[in-house]
């Protein structure tokens, strides 16, 4: 028993008119359904007809079309009898030699599908109920994710354990549909009228998925902020969708084989939002200033803070706070508004050190004039500041 390829690759309304018996997907499905049965149709847009087959019976020579994007998996008395994965239209066929038990479509996952298929078939002739299932095999959207306290990790970028609540989104597929509904759906939802929703808030097998994703948020997190291809940065963590999918996949693979005992992946996540514990706000603020500070960026930012510093001086005490900003600056070692920056040599500190030369009188005018055209020169004072500062020095 099994299928045989009457169209594959194909999918028309004309090929409701050539067979005893036409199932396809049922209308009205949400776009998070997993799986669901294949339904007869009474008619086709004005063609074919169902008005002789009886519930959980599929007549010989019944065409099943299978649209894009899902698969179909047969089953006789709970036994998986035959699978498709390939877009178009087939025959079912209890008695034909030339029928075949699977059909697949050449993917990266026919290896998985195969597998399976080995493991779970049932050969035999037909007996009282076989069944017919669509499994959705395409990204399945909209299952939330939330913490409701912290969830601790430790985060190489901060170099600390960091505490957040989050919460998201993710994609769901179904990588293996043989294997998922022979070991994880449950046998309530094989039957008709019945739909395998992930986001069904009375599905007890989807909460239990969810609940395995919180539970799996932790060590992701982790599991992304230390891993230097992604530069142990947890900044970027909310634009790199896929990243953070491998790693939360990664993770709850490791802690529940959602693959390889189950045939389900997570594919795609958004992270909706972080909000950090007080302690870890806090040191993300330290590190981001130490990294404003850090190297040329923090050249730029030193000497745009002196800069803020002279013009806070000038509104504050005129001409002559100016001036003791500078002499403070020069004092400090901040003539030239440079941090030493990696890769330029230092003095040893066992080499000889030039003796600090006596602080000249703060009222000799030779100093207060080459510091005050210092300023001038680089633009931190005006012409007329420097005119009056010249002429106060001179007692003009």
């Amino acid at each position: 028993m099994g299928l045989i390829a009457a169209a594959v690759g194909a999918v028309g309304g004309t090929f409701a008119d050539q067979w005893k018996d036409f199932y396809t997907v049922p209308n009205g499905l949400p776009a998070t359904a997993a799986v669901f049965p294949a339904v007869p149709r009474g008619t086709n847009a004005g063609r074919g007809s169902n008005t002789r087959g009886s519930d959980n019976v599929i007549t010989n020579g019944s065409k099943i079309v299978v649209p894009p994007g899902y698969g179909l998996v047969l089953m006789e008395d709970g036994a998986i009898t035959g699978f498709a994965s390939e877009p178009g239209g087939y025959e079912w066929s209890s008695y034909a030699q030339d029928s075949q038990g699977i059909f697949t479509s050449g993917d990266v996952v026919d290896s998985l599908i195969l597998t399976s298929w080995e493991r779970f078939k049932f050969g035999g002739r037909p007996s009282s109920q076989q069944q017919a299932f669509f499994v959705a095999l395409k990204e399945l959207p909209n299952n939330r994710f939330g913490t409701q306290s912290e969830i601790y990790w430790d985060d190489a970028y901060l170099n600390a354990q960091v505490g957040a609540i989050t919460r998201g989104t993710y994609t769901l597929r179904i990588v293996d549909p043989i294997l998922f509904v022979k070991s994880w759906m449950p046998a309530a939802y094989l039957q008709n009228g019945r739909v395998f929703d992930f986001t069904d808030r009375d599905n007890d097998a989807a909460t239990q998925l969810f609940n395995e994703v919180v539970g799996s948020l932790a060590p992701a997190f982790s599991m992304y902020t230390n891993d230097p291809a992604k530069g142990n940065r947890i900044t970027r963590i909310q634009q790199d969708s896929t990243g953070f999918a491998q790693s939360l996949s990664a993770a709850v693979e490791a802690n529940h084989q959602w693959r390889t005992a189950r045939g389900l992946e997570i594919a795609q996540v958004a992270i909706v939002a972080i909000e950090y514990d007080a302690n870890t706000r806090e040191l993300l603020r330290t590190v981001q200033r130490a990294d404003a500070l850090s190297g040329a960026r923090g050249n730029a930012n030193l000497q745009a803070s002196v800069a803020q510093g002279f013009e806070s001086a000038g509104e504050n005490a005129g001409t002559g706070g100016i001036l003791g900003m500078g002499f403070a600056a020069g004092a400090a070692g901040l003539g030239g508004l440079q941090q030493p920056v990696a890769g330029v040599a230092a003095s040893s500190p066992s080499e000889p050190q030039a003796p600090a030369a006596a602080a000249p009188a703060a009222e000799d005018p030779v100093v207060v004039l080459t510091r005050a055209k210092q300023l001038l020169d680089a633009g931190l004072i005006t012409q007329e500041d420097y005119d009056a500062a010249k002429a106060k020095a001179l007692g003009l």
